[in-house]
């Protein structure tokens, strides 16, 4: 560890303890030398100054909180005594001046990609089966056991053994009985029909009938956005044949999507199919042709301009905004200046960041849309009694992300410092390239549903806390903060920034080793942890008030 604790910004009046801080403890750096106070647990925050009640808290060069009460220098910021706080923002008539990162060493740089009829380029080609509406869930299920155990893409349950050997302590009678009704265990298969296939992926929801007409047309833009993804070579699509979200809703706005591209899509209509038998042996039918099609793909070179990275934090801790977003923020930048695309969602966790992201807006058009979506969004919260500020987790606060402000302008580094060239509403598909700011929630699964459903590729997914989160589509690279974190859930964590906080890199290298990796996992090379367990999460947003 070369040093105990960090300012991040010259303006700065608390820092960060990197490591656990004792009372007595003399804190020296370049501006500041400070007496602690209080015992400080790492990723928590200390006061460089004394505060009075109603001074500014400053982190990231900008307010983040409100002292309610005198703290001394040297001091433990709690939430005891500070409280949620933002700077006011405005739209900027200054003119944004970027400096891109130094790109010469990764401009012919390439990965291995399915390449689709309207350029965009998959770094996994799936067929996708999905319902229109909750009635056709159980049917989903059907087709993937049938059609995962059939084609070599089922996995075998670790804890299927466990539960067999607490069965036999039960003695040898209920032993023999079940013995009796199990021919063979199940086993992972060791071989792929279609080899060109990366799976078959099947989604579940709960949405389509029951709510609003707003809610069918919202669920049937996200699935249009699946099924368009690049990732994606076709679809089979199950209709009740009744509900709200209908399928000529779901055609019109893939149509939209396509312009002139269709891939193969499958609809059916139980309702109009007769028994479940004929209806699931019609289906089957169908999609073995579209996956014979889909077969057909395969993987080529392809520059750093075709990724379209999705930016996602989730268990985030008082590491996050220090090591892995700003990691993240060096392989957007990389992506950006090479061509490609990155995409910052999380709009709750942007809460006191927003003048900065205000100001990198390349038009004023672009900044009041990323005004109007913010301020909706933070009024349908208060509306409801849950604000923005009430956006930290327990997990969040008990590892030194005290307020909203604290935790967003962290969050917002995930984002580089490039020009944002786009603002996408919740559903709305990516057409600009560069950075772009995605509406959703802070919700980890809402978020990395609507992020793959706007056309993100490839996923990277920080946590300081640990999560399995993954997505049906979409590859989700999961990014520790630190050492421990590592090292105590390594099953779904793929790439250590911790290094970072141990003074062992800059940003800057292990943002270059995280966009190899990133590489290597478009490529078909790594497999991530979250596809290996099978963390398929899909969760669509309805539009309500979820932080």
């Amino acid at each position: 560890m070369r040093n105990k604790t960090l300012v991040l910004h010259p303006h700065d009046n608390v820092g960060v303890a990197l490591t656990d801080l004792s009372i007595g403890e003399l804190i020296k750096d370049s501006e500041n030398t400070v007496k602690i106070q209080d015992d400080i647990s790492a990723k928590h925050k200390y006061a460089l100054k004394n505060f009075t009640a109603g001074d500014d808290i400053l982190m990231y060069g900008t307010i983040v909180g409100e002292a309610t009460q005198s703290i001394p220098a040297g001091g433990a910021i709690t939430l005891a005594n500070i409280r949620h706080k933002t700077r006011k923002y405005r739209t900027s008539s200054q003119t944004y001046s970027w400096n891109p990162p130094d790109i010469n060493s990764w401009k012919n740089k390439t990965f291995q990609g399915y390449l689709r009829e309207d350029g965009q380029v998959g770094t996994a080609n799936y067929w996708l089966v999905l319902p229109l509406v909750f009635c056709e869930n159980t049917n989903i299920k059907l087709l993937q056991e049938a059609f995962e155990n059939a084609l070599g893409f089922a996995k075998v349950n670790p804890y299927e053994r466990q539960i067999r050997n607490l069965i036999s302590g039960l003695g040898n009678e209920v032993v023999q009985k079940s013995t009796e009704t199990v021919t063979n265990e199940i086993t992972e298969k060791d071989f792929r029909v279609f080899e060109n296939l990366d799976g078959i992926r099947f989604l579940t929801h709960n949405g389509g009938c029951g709510g609003t007409r707003n809610d069918a047309e919202t669920l049937c833009a996200l699935l249009a956005g699946y099924i368009h993804h690049p990732n994606v070579a076709g679809a089979t699509v199950l209709s009740l044949g009744c509900q709200n979200a209908e399928a000529k809703i779901l055609e019109r706005k893939l149509q939209d999507l396509q312009k002139g591209n269709p891939k193969p899509v499958i609809i059916f209509d139980q309702q109009q199919e007769g028994t479940t038998d004929d209806y699931i042996t019609k289906v089957i039918a169908q999609t073995w042709e579209g996956l014979k099609v889909a077969n057909q793909s395969k993987r080529s070179s392809q520059p750093i301009s075709k990724l379209v990275i999705g930016l996602e934090c989730g268990g985030s801790d008082g590491f996050s905004g220090i090591s892995a977003n700003p990691a993240l923020g060096r392989v957007s930048d990389l992506v950006v200046s090479n061509g490609g695309s990155a995409i910052l969602s999380e709009f709750p966790e942007l809460c006191g960041a927003e003048q900065n992201l205000i100001d990198r807006c390349k038009t004023p058009e672009i900044a009041q849309k990323f005004i109007r979506l913010m301020e909706e969004y933070a009024a349908a919260a208060d509306r409801v009694g849950s604000g923005f500020d009430m956006n930290p987790s327990p997990g969040n606060i008990k590892d030194g992300l005290l307020t909203d402000a604290i935790k967003s302008c962290g969050a917002a580094k995930k984002g580089g410092t490039a020009p944002i060239s786009g603002v996408l509403d919740y559903t709305e598909y990516l057409s600009s390239q560069g950075l772009n700011l995605l509406c959703t929630p802070g919700n980890d699964v809402e978020s990395t549903t609507g992020l793959a459903g706007s056309g993100a590729n490839i996923i990277l997914f920080t946590t300081g806390l640990g999560t399995p989160t993954g997505n049906p589509i979409c590859p989700v690279i999961k990014v520790a903060t630190n050492h421990k974190l590592t090292s105590r859930m390594s099953d779904i964590i793929d790439f250590n920034a911790g290094s970072i906080i141990s003074g062992d890199q800059t940003i800057e290298e292990c943002g270059d080793d995280l966009l190899e990796l990133v590489l290597k996992v478009a490529s078909g090379e790594i497999i991530v942890k979250a596809d290996q367990k099978r963390n398929f999460d899909f969760i669509p947003w309805k539009r309500g008030v979820s932080l």
